[in-house]
C-alpha cells in the first residue's frame, strides 16, 4: 500500500478509533475524567508541570480522577478525604508500586524498600528499618552525630559571613543531610563543602530522582519494556550504579577491618553504627539482610533522605527571607528557648518551638518535596465509592494539589505559618490534609529522622544568622518557579549572604 493511500484510510479510521474509546469510558465504571487521543491518552495534557495540569483538570472532574498517560491507566487523586479512602480504609489493596522505567536501572525495583511490591522482601526490610535505623532509641543515640553535622554547617556558614560570600543554601543544606546520614550510616563523612565530589554526588541523585518523575516510552507504553529503545536508561544505569558502587566499596572496606582486628570475634561494636548492626545481622543469619541488601537500602535511604531534606530547608529560608517578619517571629522564639542565644538548638527543644514547627508544616504544605508521593499501584480491582480502579493502574496522590485547595487552606497562596498554631495537623500520617510523606503502610520510613534533620537544620540558620538577597534584588523578587521530577526542586537556586548575629 503506498503512503498517501495509508494515511488517507488511517484519518477516516480515527474518528471511529475516538468514538469507540469514548464510549468504553462512558460505559465503564471508572472514575470521570478527560477523554482522551488514540493511542497517546491523555499526554497532551499533562504538560511540562504535571501536578499544576492534574490540579487544574481535577477542578473540572472531580477529586478522583482517571486518565490515560499512552496506554497507561493512571488514578489521580487529590483530597484528603480521597487520600484516606486509598491509603487507610483500602490501603492494602493500593500497598503496590508503579516502578517507573528509570528506577529500574540497578535493579532498584527488585531490591529497594521504596519500590518493592509489600510482599515479604518489603516487610523483612521494613522491620528492620523500623528496629535497627529509625527507632527513637537509635535516634536519640545518634544525636550527638547530627549535633556535629550542623555545628560544621553553622562553621562554613560562619566564614562565608567572614567572606561577605553567598551562600548556595540547598547546596550547603544537602552536604550537612549527606553527612549526617552517612555518619548515621557509617561513621565517615561523604561531603565537603563546596567540593567537586559532592557536587558529582548530589547530581548523580537529583539525574535519578529527575528521570524518575519523567515518563520514558516504555512507562507511557509498557508493551516496550523488553526494548532497549535509543539507550534511554543508559545513564540512570550509569548513576545508580556510580552511588551503588560506593556503598558497595564503604561494605567492603569495613569487612576488611573487621577481620584484621586482632579481637575480632565475629560481632563487631567498635563503631556502632547503622552499617556494624547490619553486618551483625548478617552474621548472624544472612537471609535477615545479605551485602546486596544493604547497598540498595542504604542507595534508597541516600535518594530519599538527602535531597528532600535540603529542597525543604532551601524552600523555608526562601519563603522566610520573602518574609522577614515571619523569619524574625521564629528567630525571637529560638533566642527565647536556648536563653539569649547562649547554646545551639537541640533536638530536645523542638517540642518548644511551635512557630518553628508551623514553618516547616506550612514550607510542605506550599512545597512538598515529593507532589505526587511515590507511585501506587492497584494489586486488584477496587469499588472505590461506586466506581471501579482497575487492577495494575498507576495511583497518583496530588498533594500538591491538596497544599493549595482554597476548600482546605484559607488564602492558600500565601505563606502564613500561624495558621498551624491554632489547629493540631501534623505530617505523621495520620492528618490527610497534610501529608508530604506519604500515609499508611507505605509512609516515608525515615520521617522521624527527617523531622529533627528539618528542624535542627531550618532552625540553627535562623537562629545564629540574618540573611541579605544576592546584589540589588528586594526580597520579594526571590525566583521561586519549580523544576518537577519524583521531587519539587527550586528551579533556581537560593543564593543568599548570611549576617553574623
Amino acid at each position: 500500500m503506498e503512503y498517501p493511500t495509508f494515511f488517507l484510510l488511517l484519518s477516516c479510521l480515527l474518528p471511529f478509533i475516538y468514538a469507540i474509546s469514548i464510549s468504553g469510558r462512558r460505559n465503564s465504571r471508572l472514575p470521570p475524567g478527560p477523554y482522551g487521543f488514540p493511542i497517546i491518552g491523555n499526554l497532551l495534557e499533562f504538560g511540562p508541570n504535571p501536578h499544576h495540569s492534574l490540579a487544574i483538570l481535577s477542578k473540572r472532574y472531580g477529586p478522583l480522577m482517571s486518565l490515560k498517560l499512552g496506554s497507561r491507566m493512571t488514578i489521580v487523586i487529590s483530597s484528603p478525604d480521597m487520600a484516606k479512602e486509598f491509603f487507610q480504609t483500602h490501603d492494602i489493596s493500593f500497598s503496590s508500586r508503579s516502578v517507573p522505567n528509570a528506577v529500574r536501572a540497578g535493579d532498584s525495583d527488585k531490591y529497594s524498600i521504596v519500590w518493592l511490591p509489600a510482599g515479604d522482601r518489603w516487610r523483612k526490610l521494613r522491620r528492620i528499618t523500623k528496629e535497627y535505623l529509625f527507632s527513637v532509641q537509635q535516634l536519640d543515640a545518634s544525636e550527638f552525630l547530627r549535633r556535629e553535622k550542623v555545628q560544621e554547617l553553622l562553621n562554613h556558614v560562619s566564614q562565608c559571613c567572614t567572606d561577605q560570600k553567598a551562600l548556595n543554601v540547598g547546596g550547603a543544606a544537602f552536604t550537612t543531610s549527606l553527612n549526617i546520614l552517612s555518619n548515621f550510616m557509617f561513621s565517615l563523612d561523604l561531603a565537603q563543602y563546596g567540593a567537586e565530589s559532592t557536587q558529582e554526588f548530589k547530581d548523580a541523585v537529583c539525574a535519578l530522582l529527575e528521570a524518575g518523575g519523567k515518563p520514558t516510552l516504555p512507562d507511557l507504553f509498557p508493551i516496550l519494556n523488553s526494548l532497549e529503545l535509543l539507550g534511554l536508561s543508559r545513564k540512570e544505569n550509569v548513576n545508580a550504579t556510580k552511588l551503588l558502587t560506593i556503598f558497595e566499596k564503604i561494605i567492603h572496606e569495613r569487612l576488611q577491618t573487621r577481620s584484621d582486628s586482632s579481637s575480632y570475634d565475629g560481632i563487631s561494636t567498635t563503631n556502632n553504627d547503622v552499617l556494624d548492626l547490619l553486618l551483625n545481622l548478617n552474621l548472624k543469619n544472612e537471609s535477615i539482610i545479605s551485602q546486596n541488601d544493604m547497598k540498595h537500602l542504604f542507595l534508597s535511604l541516600y535518594i530519599a533522605g538527602t535531597d528532600t531534606t535540603s529542597i525543604t530547608v532551601e524552600w523555608a529560608m526562601a519563603e522566610l527571607i520573602r518574609n522577614p517578619k515571619k523569619m524574625e517571629m521564629a528567630r525571637s522564639e529560638l533566642v527565647k528557648v536556648t536563653h539569649n542565644n547562649n547554646r545551639n538548638i537541640q533536638e530536645s527543644d523542638i517540642s518548644q518551638l511551635p512557630y518553628l514547627q508551623a514553618v516547616i508544616k506550612e514550607t510542605l504544605r506550599l512545597h512538598p518535596p515529593v507532589p505526587f508521593l511515590i507511585p501506587h499501584q492497584a494489586i486488584h480491582d477496587v469499588d472505590v465509592q461506586g466506581f471501579i480502579v482497575p487492577k495494575d493502574a498507576q495511583i497518583l496522590c496530588n498533594v500538591w494539589a491538596m497544599g493549595l485547595d482554597p476548600n482546605i487552606w484559607s488564602d492558600p497562596k500565601i505563606f502564613m505559618p500561624e495558621r498551624f498554631l491554632d489547629v493540631k495537623i501534623d505530617y505523621k500520617g495520620h492528618d490527610f490534609e497534610l501529608i508530604p510523606f506519604g500515609a499508611g503502610r507505605r509512609i516515608c520510613p525515615g520521617l522521624n529522622l527527617a523531622n529533627r534533620m528539618l528542624h535542627i537544620v531550618l532552625g540553627s540558620l535562623i537562629h545564629k544568622f540574618d540573611w541579605k538577597v544576592v546584589g540589588n534584588c528586594r526580597t520579594q523578587d526571590i525566583d521561586m518557579e519549580e523544576k518537577f521530577g519524583i521531587t519539587l526542586q527550586k528551579a533556581v537556586p537560593l543564593m543568599a549572604i548570611p549576617v553574623n548575629l
